[in-house]
């Protein structure tokens, strides 16, 4: 299917004017921001935005409301704080890596070294610039916990050896030394084969015509297995749920301070971490930001709760997203985040997430089943039914 729109994905450098002003996407490969680096991100959105950092589902942070002088400005405090290491790649760092990894025992191999090598490799090929902004990596260690993103091309992990390399259906089985080169040729093949699709489904026959040009036979059957991660303790790791994934500048403040003082790595150990990662592999003191909008600390962290936080399972707000609705964005019905804290509290629920959506387009869905709440302007469809 080829596209014929523009790919106009956010970034930093690629600003989307929105109905309250630009909105700036800031890719975090892996998830992991040291306390420096968040602490930049929140005072930049104090004084830049609209003062909420965005947690997306990609593990991604945006900051909403800059004015003119605001990309400029952002671009100049992100370079400073390491977070824009490539211009020309600042779009298409799409790197997931499961948050938890490394974390508890059931990580089968800490991927987090390898998200950062991986970044590394892609800011250092130039042509891989050219790769679409929803094109996405995915490094999963083990769990399962990616498995329903649908990422382009992904490893996920089999043991502290090797793990299954697959772009859809089948798999390959590599060694973790080979994995980042060979997701990057993966890349590369993509934008050959290509006409104007922006993910490898998108291309007729994309899977098999990439495999070809790797030559690389897929016959290694996919674990398709999932696993939820939910608030609470995880081995050394807190999950901290975040209400509709939107920091506010106290709860942000609580986060800085939890990482410097009970903060969790951006990943240790491994072969691929040994042959240098940027500075970040291995590093202490910081957050990791997962793709359904939660954060991870470590387990020492207290006092979350007091600024609004939920750091255990079962809170209204665990597994419930929601778009910007308005009066952020110029398509949408109704101001769903309002509508969504006012009736949240009695919402039945199914152990599904939930997504509360100001129009048809559905901005910022999760992967796999989801109640689907979408506003119609004189009301609500929850699954297709009005109410």
């Amino acid at each position: 299917m080829a596209r014929t729109e523009t790919d106009r994905c956010p970034g930093v450098l690629a600003v989307h004017q929105a109905a309250d002003g630009g909105l700036a996407r800031v890719r975090l490969p892996g998830g992991w921001l040291s306390a420096e680096q968040l602490e930049v991100l929140r005072v930049a959105a104090a004084e830049l935005g609209d003062g909420r950092l965005e947690l997306t589902s990609r593990a991604n942070v945006q900051i909403r409301g800059l004015d003119a002088r605001g990309p400029r400005e952002l671009s100049d405090r992100l370079f400073g704080a390491g977070l824009l290491p490539s211009m020309a790649h600042e779009r298409v760092r799409n790197i997931l890596a499961s948050p938890l990894s490394g974390l508890d025992e059931e990580s089968r191999y800490d991927v987090l070294p390898v998200a950062a090598a991986l970044d590394r490799e892609l800011c250092g090929r130039p042509g891989l610039a050219e790769l679409p902004g929803r094109f996405l990596f995915a490094l999963d260690d083990g769990r399962g916990d990616l498995a329903e993103v649908r990422a382009d091309v992904a490893v996920r992990a089999l043991d502290d050896e090797s793990g299954v390399l697959s772009l859809g259906s089948r798999g390959v089985r590599v060694a973790w030394a080979d994995a980042p080169w060979l997701m990057l040729a993966a890349a590369e093949a993509f934008l050959a084969v290509r006409d104007q699709e922006w993910r490898i489904a998108e291309v007729p026959g994309g899977e098999e015509r990439i495999l070809e040009r790797l030559g690389l036979r897929a016959d290694e059957a996919l674990d398709t297995s999932t696993t939820r991660v939910t608030a609470g303790v995880h081995g050394e790791a807190l999950v901290v749920t975040v209400p509709l994934g939107s920091l506010t500048q106290d709860q942000a403040t609580a986060l800085v301070e939890a990482a410097g003082v009970g903060g969790v790595g951006g990943g240790a150990g491994g072969a691929v971490g040994a042959a240098g990662t940027g500075g970040v592999a291995g590093a202490a003191g910081g957050v990791r930001i997962t793709p359904w909008r939660s954060v991870v600390v470590g387990t020492g962290v207290v006092g979350l709760e007091g600024v609004g936080l939920a750091t255990a399972p079962g809170s209204v707000w665990e597994g419930v997203t929601a778009c910007a609705g308005r009066p952020g964005c110029a398509k949408a019905l109704a101001d769903v985040r309002r509508d969504a804290i006012r009736l949240m509290p009695a919402f039945p629920r199914d152990g599904r997430r939930v997504h509360w959506a100001g129009c048809e387009r559905r901005c910022g869905k999760p992967s796999g089943e989801f109640v689907d709440v979408v506003a119609v302007g004189d009301g609500y469809l929850v699954d297709g039914e009005r109410v």
